[in-house]
Parts: C-alpha cells; sequence; structure tokens
C-alpha cells in the first residue's frame, strides 16, 4: 500500500538509523507505523476539536435544563475504559451495527472513531474550564459596546485560546498514546511489504515486545516518547505564556 509522501521528517531519520545500525525490520517499516500513528491521532482530534470547543462554549456561556448532568457525562467520559470504547465502535462498524454497510472493520477510519469519542471528553472539559476561567467583566464589556452573543462569545474564546489550545494538545496526548481501542477497532495489520495499514506505535510496541524483539519495540517506544514530550512541551510553552497574560 502506497504511503502518502507528505511524512514528517523523524520518520525518515528514524529509517535512516534503521539501515546505519542495522536494525532488525524492514525499510519503511517505522515510517509507515508513524505515519499511520499521527494520520489517525490528528485527524481525531481534529474533528473532536470541531465538536468539543462548541459544546465547551455552550455550556460555558448558557443555562439550560440538564446543564449539571451534561458536565458530569463528560466528567465521566475523561476516565471511560479504551476497551470498551473499542468494543462499541467495533460493534457499530460491524455487520451486525447500523454503520455495517460503510465497512469500516479493521481500517483508520474505525481507528479515527475510537480516538474521537476518547479524545472528545479531555478536550470539552479543558476546554470549559478555560471558558469559565475567563473573567465575566469581559462578557459583559462586549455586551455593553453593542456586540451580539456570537460576538461575546468570540471575545471569551479568544481569551480562553490557550487554555484551549492545553486541551486540544491534551487531546492529542490521550490519543496518540492509546492502545487498546485502536487495537480493537484497527486490527493491528501490516501488508505483505510489511508496511503499517493500521498498526500504530502503541499496537507495534505490544507486539514487537511480545516477539522478543526488544530492539525494534525500544526504537518505537522512544519515538513515542519523543512525539508525547514534544505534545508537553507545547502544552507547558503554552500555559506559561498564558499564566502571564
Amino acid at each position: 500500500m502506497p504511503i502518502d509522501p507528505v511524512v514528517p521528517l523523524l520518520p525518515v531519520v528514524v529509517d535512516s538509523s534503521s539501515t546505519l545500525f542495522d536494525l532488525p525490520f524492514r525499510e519503511g517499516y517505522v515510517s509507515s507505523i508513524v505515519y499511520v500513528s499521527l494520520y489517525v491521532s490528528l485527524v481525531a482530534v481534529a474533528l473532536s476539536t470541531l465538536f468539543s470547543v462548541p459544546v465547551a462554549v455552550l455550556l460555558g456561556l448558557a443555562e439550560f435544563p440538564g446543564k449539571r448532568f451534561v458536565k458530569s457525562v463528560i466528567n465521566t467520559g475523561m476516565g471511560f475504559p479504551s476497551v470498551v470504547v473499542g468494543l462499541v465502535v467495533l460493534f457499530a462498524v460491524s455487520n451486525q451495527g447500523p454503520l455495517g454497510s460503510l465497512e469500516l472493520v479493521f481500517t483508520r477510519e474505525a481507528m479515527i472513531m475510537s480516538q474521537f469519542v476518547l479524545a472528545t471528553p479531555p478536550i470539552t472539559a479543558i476546554s470549559l474550564a478555560a471558558i469559565t476561567g475567563v473573567d465575566g467583566n469581559v462578557r459583559d464589556a462586549a455586551r455593553v459596546l453593542g456586540g451580539t452573543r456570537l460576538d461575546a462569545a468570540l471575545v471569551v474564546l479568544k481569551e480562553a485560546r490557550y487554555g484551549i489550545a492545553t486541551a486540544v494538545l491534551a487531546g492529542f496526548g490521550r490519543a496518540i498514546s492509546e492502545v487498546g481501542s485502536v487495537l480493537i477497532v484497527g486490527g493491528n495489520i501490516t501488508g505483505a511489504d510489511g508496511i503499517s495499514k493500521t498498526r500504530t506505535l502503541t499496537t507495534a510496541i505490544q507486539l514487537e515486545a511480545r516477539q522478543g524483539q526488544y530492539e525494534t519495540a525500544m526504537l518505537l517506544g522512544a519515538v513515542l516518547v519523543a512525539l508525547v514530550l514534544t505534545v508537553n512541551a507545547v502544552v507547558v510553552r503554552l500555559g506559561d505564556r498564558g499564566g502571564r497574560r
């Protein structure tokens, strides 16, 4: 299966090092795994952000019956078992499920669905905390100056942008480090040429370790740690900038 030419630099460096140190895997194996991991996680988090931020704005700025219940559901979702999410998504896309006609079993699209469900609660909850943390005088000032509710909401979003960015990055960290749900719905599949179709960094690490390929598992673990540390560094950076405002 051909790999999209737009592949991050990190996988290229990893595959180059595999040739240099004669590591026990085929050329393109690691880069394809990193590509699938990033593709699935980034798409899932982007879709989750488009859904979560408006929900957080609604919960933060509007009053309606059942608001407290919705917040409780979101907070509960932050700790929901990932394997259960994977099981539910697998049923939904199976032949017996409502999405069976789409033939999404063991595809990247099913993995995106699973990671969307997992990333949405933390993105929504952290965004909501950022929005409710904005001084109420900011919104009142926007209304006094003749702004509509939409204008006031946009002003609040601008003030809460660092917290929302932190929420998105936290959702990305949850998605890319996930193993249980993506293993269930994706199947951890590679092609005959060793190129990943649905194998991610986390599922590959699990498989390689079980097969005794510790060198490969350690390399994949190092790549995953590097990605997570990069995300955490960005979160800390944004948090510091937001705190100095």
